[in-house]
């Protein structure tokens, strides 16, 4: 998921950014190690919410940035002596960690912030962090204008009407959902997902599709070089070509609304600290202060009540009401179900034909 980001990382244990506030502020006798995905949007969380709430908690939160932490979760726990704390993951990832005995099943009493939001928004194992969205970016040389371009996954899907080349995700997450929207499902209206019905959908566009991208920086330059005319992508991808100058844009029209989530390792060296904290990320000030660093939305609604965030900028964010409203929220509970792992299954046998 690290690529998601951006294309610089943070390496190494204990990150740089996080050693700088370590030397700069007097220690404290409580702290926690805090896992991430890296790049750009590790340093946007780290002035936004990390070193905010370190400074109101009175500790110290030193850091790790992981591209794939699942199997290190896994590892850290199964040795029974973990040293990480806080981690945050796909939120699939704190759901499968919950079932099999690597994340801490958590205490809502103490995370009040977290008991306000959303009951979709979290699981016995998790709290929502942020969002982003997968959705349809289209290049504005082929289509022009509003009333040309593509405005829904049945566009996607019809070649006459829509013309060009396309691309889609070389991972079923999302795409099933977006080819069961292109054969007339409702958004709220996915899950449990019709998976015959979708594969069925996606053999009809499969001969149109030019590429199947593998990650999110490959999706953004197909489009900007005019490899493809139209493709599913994560919407900071497109608006970080936008602010280049490139000629692209995006809907959030049936968009695939998707979450990282925090969750706490097992047997987590300083838990208590971690619970305090878990509260403290989803503060809706600190949350509000996210995306005036990166182009992903906050995970706690409240966010958009503080008026932290300009106007201008909310109506740029996946999670804002008027965007969320018009997409599916993906269920995580279903993809890491047995439906849903057959699912993932699947698709490697449909992308091998």
């Amino acid at each position: 998921m690290a690529e998601r980001y951006g294309k610089t990382r943070l390496a190494g244990t204990a990150a740089a950014l996080s050693m700088a506030l370590i030397g700069s502020m007097p220690a404290f006798a409580e702290e926690i190690l805090f896992v991430s995905q890296g790049g750009a949007y590790q340093k946007a969380q780290t002035v936004a919410i990390l070193d905010p709430a370190a400074k109101k908690l009175g500790i110290t939160i030193n850091q790790d940035s992981v591209p794939d932490a699942w199997p290190i979760m896994r590892s850290q726990v199964a040795t029974g002596k973990p040293t990480w704390d806080v981690v945050d993951v796909a939120t699939n990832f704190c759901l499968r960690g919950g079932e099999q005995g690597i994340v801490e099943k958590l205490d809502f009493s103490k995370i009040p912030n977290a008991a306000a939001m959303p009951a979709d928004y979290r699981s016995d194992y998790s709290v929502a962090y942020e969002f982003y969205s997968s959705v349809l970016g289209y290049s504005l040389k082929k289509f022009p204008d509003a009333a040309s371009a593509p405005k829904t996954w049945a566009d996607f899907w019809d070649v006459k009407k829509f013309p060009g080349r396309r691309s889609l995700r070389n991972h079923p997450l999302a795409t099933l959902e977006a080819a069961l929207m292109a054969d007339g499902v409702a958004p709220d209206k996915l899950y449990p997902l019709d998976v015959e019905r979708a594969f069925k959908k996606l053999e009809e566009i499969k001969p149109h599709i030019t590429v199947w991208w593998t990650s999110g920086a490959q999706s953004a330059q197909l489009l900007n070089d005019g490899e493809v005319d139209m493709v599913m992508a994560w919407n900071g991808r497109i608006s970080a070509l936008a602010k280049e100058g490139a000629k692209v844009a995006y809907t959030y029209n049936q968009g695939i609304l998707q979450s990282t989530s925090l969750c706490v390792l097992k047997g987590a060296p300083n838990l208590p600290t971690a619970i305090k904290f878990l509260n403290e990320a989803v503060d809706p000030v600190h949350q509000a202060n996210l995306p005036l660093h990166i182009d992903y939305g906050p995970a706690n609604p409240k966010a958009y009540d503080t008026k932290v965030i300009p106007e201008a900028r909310v109506k740029e964010l996946p999670s804002a009401p008027d965007n969320a409203k018009v997409q599916a929220l993906m269920s995580y509970a279903w993809w890491t179900s047995a439906a849903g792992e057959a699912a993932e299954k699947r698709w490697l046998s449909f992308a091998q034909k």
